[in-house]
């Protein structure tokens, strides 16, 4: 997505793409020798109908997609979750990357979207895994935590929802995974705008999430309970471990 409310250039040939490299020709390269090449055929199937969706840049991108699906299989999660399904494109990842009986709560305010990806996802075989929930996640956040057996039971949890409520879903997060858990924060450089002048012509939507973020980021940076690592993947993504 541009930062700007200019008119640019398309940037690379992946439609719905994210990527902060100012490369074109690099981004690309990535996909074409180590993405593409590996991508299971559901995946590709699902990121091409995600595609032709008015709001596909939504989708989580494709290089993003198969770092999640091995960071899951590196931290050998098992019960995870994920709040901000859209068609499923990382829900599928993770999904893949679970054994077979590894579970994901996925919760979106939209099933209408999950249900585009929903026959890929079952034509792959792991529909099994999922349990969705439609409706806005800090409800039933609020019941897990006040019930203690959900505490500490998540192994990684994936969060790519509404910007302005990232550090209400952390508040609530942080006590759902257990230690030594990793929580996953999407679009945490939020399309370069972070560091944008103040006067920077930016599109509305992304200057009124930018503040947000920036919140974000400041509070995970002083947080004692986490380790994080900030990545230039995708749009950015900060991974949390919990350590306390």
């Amino acid at each position: 997505m541009a930062a700007t409310g200019e008119t640019q250039p398309a940037k690379h040939q992946e439609v719905g793409h994210k990527s902060l490299l100012q490369s074109d020709a690099l981004y690309q390269y990535i996909l074409e020798t180590s993405v593409y090449p590996r991508e299971p055929e559901s995946m590709k199937e699902l990121r091409e109908v995600t595609a032709k969706h008015p709001w596909n840049l939504m989708t989580t991108s494709a290089d993003e997609g198969q770092f999640l699906n091995l960071l899951l299989k590196l931290i050998n999660a098992k019960n995870t979750m994920e709040i901000g399904v859209y068609t499923g494109y990382s829900l599928l990842s993770t999904a893949l990357a679970l054994p077979e009986d590894g579970k994901i709560l996925a919760l979106d305010i939209n099933r209408e979207n999950y249900e585009i990806g929903l026959p890929i996802i079952e034509k792959a075989g792991v529909a099994h895994k999922i349990d969705f929930r439609e409706g806005p996640a800090l409800p039933l956040l609020d019941q897990m935590v006040e019930d203690v057996k959900f505490h500490g039971s998540f192994d990684f949890i994936f969060v790519d929802a509404d910007k302005d409520n990232y550090l209400n879903y952390h508040k609530r997060l942080i006590d759902l995974v257990k230690i030594g858990g990793v929580i996953g924060y999407d679009n945490t450089l939020w399309n370069g705008s972070l560091v944008a002048p103040a006067d920077a012509p930016l599109r509305k939507y992304v200057r009124y999430y930018r503040d947000f973020v920036l919140e974000l980021n400041k509070a995970l940076a002083v947080d004692p309970r986490v380790e994080i690592c900030q990545l230039p993947v995708g749009d950015g993504i900060t991974l949390c471990r919990r350590i306390s």
